[in-house]
């Protein structure tokens, strides 16, 4: 047996016994190598993979389907971790960074802004003295240390981290990788019986934006969830990649600063199986929609929030994102001595959301599990900083080569879009392809209400 595939069968077991659900078998076959990093990016994205689809495979065998197993090839669990980048429109790939979005030399080291929200920009100009252009920032930021950057910009509500060292980071409180916990006791919930497919009548409501919880409510999706994804005219989306997070789902819009928009949301929930939300920590519970009061509005709802920071830690509340993470966290700090480039040196792909919303993926399915076996309410709370430190102790290795993905594994379809080319789920569930019965849809199409 490969390393890999030992470290990854050995975290798929880890990960299971945390959660309190059986474990599932896995086989696991084809190449790693294409995502080429000192991190053990490989093993980070077969085991995020394997633990969502093993959750499915015994789920689904709870219900009455097919004894539970996973097949897994790594070459294409590693290309998942790349669709934002094979995504096209109409043959166009996606622009991912805005113009000011990027890594800056400051007076002692580097700090990174986010600007990819227009209101993120704003507040990174107004931080750095107005000036909206990359040289001026540029300049601005080289007469600053690197933490007053990064203080300046989040006093002004933007999205910024200073280049730290895994030791510094080591400092920080941390917490359980996947926190998985019973809100109050309950009658077991059945799992609804015979199904065609592992999710087939699960209930989905997906309060999420960006990649991490997007990708766990489309993951979902995949295994024939019912996902209503709600967003709101004013709330912004970063052009495109919200396409490629949105197969196998339906989108309603509601207003959840009026009244009228929040008793929609309540009545949704109180029909839900499941809840995933991604926004910051306290901006849903500002609004009643916190764990207690979902538990509230339906006692048997798992719910599941996604951070960027940890919660327990002092930056739990901070806005943050994958890329800003890996510097936060000593990734980008110990990857750049390792090269030796004097700069910050990424992961070779959003690794961080898109394994963080595999294990939110996951998470969902055990606490389906876990209501229908022990009862009650159950509650997951994830974040990206939480998986860039399982990741860094995976080990390290010394940087393949890339490989090229398999083309087999990517798609086309048509839709009210145009046509789009896309990546196909990974794993497979119990000898069962995961796929999504239809295109991304038109924003807002959809009434607020399920299937």
């Amino acid at each position: 047996m490969r390393l890999s595939e030992t470290v990854v069968k050995q975290s798929l077991l880890s990960l299971h016994e945390a959660a309190g659900i059986p474990p599932v078998p896995v086989e696991i076959h084809g190449k790693s190598g294409l995502l080429s990093s000192i991190y053990r990016v490989d093993v980070l994205a077969a085991a995020s993979i394997g633990a969502a689809s093993g959750a499915a495979a015994a789920y689904w065998e709870l219900r009455g389907g097919p004894k539970a197993s996973v097949e897994l090839d790594l070459g294409h669990a590693e290309s998942a971790f790349l669709s934002e980048r094979f995504f096209k429109i109409a043959g166009n790939e996606l622009e991912l960074w805005a113009d000011l979005s990027g890594d800056y030399r400051t007076r002692d080291g580097w700090v990174r802004l986010h600007c990819n929200f227009p209101a993120h920009r704003a507040a990174a100009v107004r931080a750095l003295g107005g000036a909206p252009d990359r040289d001026a920032v540029t300049a601005a930021c080289l007469e600053r240390a690197s933490l007053e950057v990064e203080d300046a910009v989040l006093a002004e509500g933007g999205a910024a981290a200073a280049l730290r060292s895994r030791d510094e980071w080591a400092a920080f409180p941390h917490g359980p990788l996947v926190g998985l916990e019973s809100l109050a006791d309950g009658p077991a919930v059945s799992s609804g019986g015979a199904a065609s497919r592992p999710l087939e009548g699960v209930r989905v409501l997906d309060l999420t934006r960006v990649i991490a919880g997007p990708l766990a409510t489309r993951t979902l999706a995949a295994y024939g969830a019912d996902v209503l994804r709600v967003g709101a005219a004013h709330v912004p989306e970063v052009p495109g990649l919200v396409l490629d997070m949105s197969f196998g789902k339906r989108s309603c819009h509601l207003d959840l600063r009026t009244e009228a928009g929040r008793a929609d949301l309540r009545a949704l929930v109180a029909t839900a199986d499941v809840l995933v939300q991604g926004y910051r920590p306290g901006a849903l519970a500002a609004l009643g929609f916190g764990p207690e009061r979902l538990h509230e509005l339906n006692p048997s709802l798992v719910s599941v929030d996604v951070s960027a920071y940890e919660p327990g830690s002092p930056w739990y509340a901070r806005r943050g994102f994958d890329s800003l993470v890996q510097l936060a966290t000593g990734l980008a700090h110990e990857a750049m001595l390792d090269a030796g480039t004097g700069r910050p040196v990424p992961l070779p792909a959003q690794a961080l959301d898109h394994a963080t919303g595999y294990l939110a993926a996951f998470a969902a399915v055990a606490g389906l599990i876990r209501r229908a076996t022990d009862g009650g309410s159950w509650h997951a709370r994830l974040s990206l900083a939480g998986t860039a430190r399982w990741l860094d102790s995976l080990g390290r290795r010394r940087p393949p080569a890339p490989t090229t993905p398999p083309d087999d594994r990517i798609a086309a379809v048509d839709s009210p879009h145009g046509v789009l080319t896309f990546m196909l789920p990974p794993g497979r569930v119990s000898g069962w392809e995961p796929r999504w019965d239809s295109p991304p849809p038109l924003d807002g199409s959809s009434p607020p209400g399920w299937l």
